[in-house]
């Protein structure tokens, strides 16, 4: 298997309300029926699906909470670290941790989208980013 990931789907309870608050944040969605949304995210997909219907689909018994994963969103600079959470806040998220330096010599920050799913935003000077949000460890 080659180390790659082409598809993340997050378990929504609302799929309307998770469409708009990710578009909010400038992203363009999708739905072939209403009930999945795909959005393009450089080069992979992020998908919203009723939870209910994932863990069906999934195979999994949903047992409710926090998945045990976080996202995250790397940016050039600290100021858009900042700029970035507070367009989260605006579209209905919530600050978990706001922006501030990082133990590992970057700047990152949290919020939280209103399913639940965390999202980490980081400026990591260490990794090269290229323009179109390519993440190179080295």
């Amino acid at each position: 298997m080659e180390p790659r990931i082409s598809v993340i789907t997050l378990g929504v309870q609302d799929a309307d309300r998770a469409r708009r608050f990710y578009e909010a944040l400038g992203w363009t969605g999708e739905s072939p029926d209403g009930e999945v949304v795909f959005f393009q995210a450089g080069g992979m997909v992020l998908a919203l699906w009723r939870r209910e219907k994932l863990a069906h689909d999934s195979e999994v018994t949903d047992p409710g909470g926090w998945g045990g994963v976080t996202l995250a969103h790397n940016v050039s600079s600290p100021a858009e670290v900042d700029a970035v959470l507070a367009q989260a806040e605006a579209a209905g998220g919530t600050i978990g941790r706001p922006g501030a330096k990082a133990f590992w010599g970057g700047y990152t920050g949290i919020f939280i989208d209103p399913d639940g799913h965390p999202w980490e935003v980081a400026h990591n000077p260490i990794w090269r980013l290229d323009d179109d949000g390519t993440v190179h460890l080295r």
